[in-house]
């Protein structure tokens, strides 16, 4: 498989309060394929987010790089990059954060045409999203009219809008129920294979990154293999 997004000896440091650095990230390394499957863990506080934040360029390391398909995020301009956010890259949060206004067709449509995608392909590529999520007879509903899991399924249907190369996700089921977490965690586990995309999930939940294809652990500030050890049920 070809390798898709690399991290190389990536740190992230930040100030404290009264001053002294903190460094949440000490040289962390991660090579993700197409069609791979990575889930990450740790306890809270550990880097995680801030981790996936750097993988998905929306902020900057203290040292290190990330690339993705072979090409540095170090050498992009901010047009450039927000360009690849749009393009390359999907993102799935804990909370959905669809607009209200638009139904969940519409929601889905709104990477692309912000790509500059016409309305007919646009809609088109957003309907076969949407079933693929078995979402299809609610694609004209609006985010309050969908339950929690719904409005998580339209989120992931959006991120896949522009054929991203690599999708992130952070706590995707960490604000639903037991049931809608189930559908939510059979769609992930299919997601990375049938899209061929790289998939990076961070979670606690025990039984979504029992499906990834490669389960790591952040410690320390770096990632070592994990053992599920630290995630709930």
């Amino acid at each position: 498989m070809s390798t898709v997004l690399e991290a190389r000896d990536l740190r992230k440091r930040y100030l404290g309060g009264d001053g002294s650095p903190i460094d949440v990230l000490s040289g962390v390394d991660l090579v993700v394929s197409r069609g791979e499957f990575v889930a990450i863990m740790g306890a809270s506080g550990a880097g995680k987010s801030t981790l996936l934040h750097l993988l998905g360029a929306l902020d900057q390391p203290t040292g290190g790089e990330v690339l993705l398909d072979g090409n540095r995020y170090a050498d992009r301009t901010a047009v450039e990059l927000a360009a690849l956010r749009n393009r390359r890259i999907g993102f799935v949060f804990q909370f959905h954060h669809l607009l209200r206004e638009f139904n969940a067709r519409e929601n889905v449509m709104m990477p692309l045409l912000i790509a500059g995608v016409g309305d007919a392909e646009a809609g088109a590529r957003a309907d076969a999203l949407l079933e693929s999520v078995g979402l299809a007879a609610r694609r004209l509903h609006l985010p309050t009219q969908l339950s929690g899991g719904e409005q998580q399924r339209v989120a992931v249907a959006r991120a896949l809008a522009n054929g991203p190369a690599v999708v992130l996700a952070d706590e995707p089921s960490g604000n639903l129920d037991h049931a809608h977490s189930e559908n939510l965690h059979a769609i992930f586990a299919g997601l990375a294979r049938d899209f061929q995309t790289a998939l990076v999930v961070v979670t606690h939940n025990r039984h979504l990154a029992e499906r990834a294809d490669r389960l790591l652990t952040m410690e320390a500030g770096v990632l070592v293999p994990g053992t599920g050890a630290e995630v709930h049920p």
